[in-house]
């Protein structure tokens, strides 16, 4: 009887809600009465498992491995199961440990959204072994088997699952108080654990410079985990109608960069991405002209950090770069900016975004507090934080926005400040405070523009009024959680 319960609890919750079928209306992908309920009984196997050519090539896929226990049980609904990865996929995490990944299915759609965690990148003995804080790598020491148990962010019991409760109504299934249509699809949360924002192909061993402790081998093996990911889902999961990839931070950067192959390997008929504060500047690797391209140095430090590529190099040698360029036509590997167009030309009928705040102290600082000594070595933290506000300002008005302007599918959604993170990320946590007043616009019209199976044209805004967000900006649910963070 005990295997036979949860289908009868969830044969009552679907006779109570059947009388909302009327006022809810069903999306490409979503299933009624009878299909929800027989899936509860028989659940969907893959449709569309790697193929021999996906196995093929740089940066392959792989099929099943025979006889390895990934964790996952296919009717086990509603709750987040952990899914192991054979090392044999060349997956694992940056000090060596195995990867994992955590998926939430549902029975009543295939739709699916790919989450990338956010959190820092590495590129020395400091950063990547944890003794630079928030600031370095996320999770040096690998991913905890209860890493994703649950998300709520009203579960104060488990302190360390805080952080990921905080994420986003994007996976936050029935948020409380900003919901968005995500939250109730099948969710892939892709971990992050190499501090290369997902696209890292190189092991690299990092010197104490205190002398203190013995060098760090670190693998920034991003690419190949994301591979991974990818391929589970293929093998054992329905193919989905409508696919959203989204991510905050360097989780936003990951989804930009791997969109081109994880939306290639998917054939959705409906795909989105939604970046959220992981921009990529215009700064051309052939040029030392920092003043008009800011992140100039940080494309090549962590170029040479986190790949093999060599600007100007064996156009044919397996590395992540290469790897775009032969997948996604009109990208130009000298300028990494180039890839908004080429996505917007590769996949004309998606619907792409980018949003972030105009005041962001936290991905302006990676992107110019090292490589700025006039920034770096300010004393007055007021005043650095004016610099790296200016510096990420002209890269988003003068480096960003033109090549935005210049494709006819990607939205943008740049409002100025939320006195939270630093006003990093406008969809952690919640939606609120990411208005721009002035345009009468939110974080959900954004939202809606971008994850919209309609289509319609791209929502492009960006607030000039540079005293209100500064005003009434936060509130005590911000603070509670900023101190338990």
């Amino acid at each position: 009887m005990k295997g036979f319960r949860k289908p009868v609890m969830y044969l009552c919750f679907i006779f109570s809600c059947f009388s909302l079928s009327n006022t809810v209306s069903a999306e490409p992908g979503d299933y009624g009465f009878w299909k929800t309920l027989g899936n509860l009984f028989s659940p969907e196997k893959a449709d569309d498992p790697v193929s021999f050519a996906e196995t093929q090539g740089m940066y392959p896929l792989s099929q099943p491995q025979s006889g390895f226990n990934y964790g996952f049980k296919p009717g086990d609904y509603d709750k987040w199961q952990k899914v192991d990865v054979p090392l044999s996929t060349g997956a694992m995490c940056g000090n060596g440990t195995p990867f994992k990944f955590f998926v939430y299915r549902v029975p009543d759609t295939n739709n699916t959204l790919f989450y990338f965690e956010g959190g820092g990148a590495c590129w020395d003995y400091e950063s990547c072994s944890g003794q630079a804080g928030v600031r370095g790598a996320r999770n040096p020491n690998g991913i905890p088997d209860n890493y994703v148990q649950n998300i709520n962010l009203l579960d104060f019991s488990n302190m360390a699952n805080l952080a990921t409760a905080a994420v986003s109504p994007l996976i936050y299934t029935h948020h409380p108080y900003n919901q968005f249509k995500t939250g109730e699809w099948n969710l892939v949360y892709v971990p992050y654990c190499t501090g290369d924002i997902y696209v890292g192909d190189k092991t690299e061993v990092y010197a104490d410079s205190a002398g203190n402790n013995p060098p760090l081998i670190w693998h920034h093996n991003g690419l190949r985990n994301v591979q991974a990911v990818v391929s589970w889902v293929k093998n054992n999961l329905k193919k989905p109608k409508q696919m959203a990839v989204a991510g905050c931070s360097a989780g936003s950067i990951g989804a930009l960069l791997n969109y081109s192959k994880l939306r290639g390997h998917m054939e959705s008929s409906y795909g989105y991405l939604v970046d959220d504060s992981g921009p990529l500047y215009d700064a051309p690797l052939n040029s030392n002209n920092t003043v008009d391209y800011p992140s100039l140095p940080l494309h090549q430090e962590v170029l040479d950090s986190w790949t093999m590529f060599t600007p100007g190099g064996d156009p044919n040698a397996e590395n992540p770069i290469n790897m775009l360029r032969a997948i996604t036509p009109g990208f130009d590997t000298n300028r990494l900016a180039s890839l908004y167009a080429a996505l917007s030309s590769k996949f004309p009928a998606d619907r792409l975004g980018l949003t972030h705040f105009l005041a962001d102290g936290n991905f302006s600082s990676y992107s110019y507090e090292r490589f700025y000594p006039d920034i770096g070595d300010e004393p007055d933290a007021d005043v650095k934080l004016a610099k790296l506000r200016a510096k990420w300002q002209q890269d988003t008005h003068n480096n960003l926005i033109p090549l935005l302007e210049q494709t006819h599918n990607w939205s943008y959604y740049f409002p100025l400040y939320r006195n939270f993170n630093e006003s990093h990320c406008t969809s952690i946590l919640d939606f609120e405070y990411g208005e721009i007043a002035e345009l009468n616009l939110n974080l959900y019209d954004f939202m809606h523009n971008v994850v919209n199976y309609q289509g319609g044209a791209p929502l492009r805004a960006v607030e000039t009024d540079p005293v209100s967000d500064y005003q009434n900006n936060h509130n005590w649910f911000y603070d509670l959680v900023g101190g338990l963070l």
